[in-house]
């Protein structure tokens, strides 16, 4: 069964999609949010190595891809929470099993890199 959209195909609209879910941020914040909703400052305590910039930025990208919603509270300062969507939730799931795969497979990953490195090296040498 062929499908109206190709990500094969260059101009491809779905590959803006495949291009978020390459960046790591992306994987590690609908990871989180897919567990609870969150406001800015958690998911930066919690994401560590993001810059408030980057972050603000990602969220923006999974807003208006429809992934994230944004809910801001008048309060002083004003709050803002960001949950996932259903349509974020239907790709959570997805992501999350991508960030356990890299948790239960880095060692294998590492000890490859290790070999790789060192075959190189001995190749480089002859």
């Amino acid at each position: 069964m062929k499908h109206a959209y190709d990500v094969y195909a260059q101009a491809c609209p779905t590959r803006v999609v495949l291009d978020r879910l390459a960046d790591k941020w992306i994987v590690l914040i609908l990871g989180l949010l897919g567990e609870q909703p969150m406001r800015f400052n958690q998911l930066r305590r919690e994401i560590q190595g993001v810059s408030q910039k980057v972050l603000s930025q990602a969220l923006k990208k999974l807003e208006r891809d429809g992934l994230v919603h944004r809910q801001a509270f008048a309060t002083v300062p004003v709050t803002v929470e960001y949950s996932i969507t259903p349509l974020g939730r239907s790709l959570a799931s997805t992501v999350s099993e991508l960030a356990r795969w890299a948790e239960a497979n880095i060692e294998s990953v590492i000890a490859a890199q290790q070999s790789y490195d060192a075959a190189e090296l001995r190749r480089g040498e002859s």
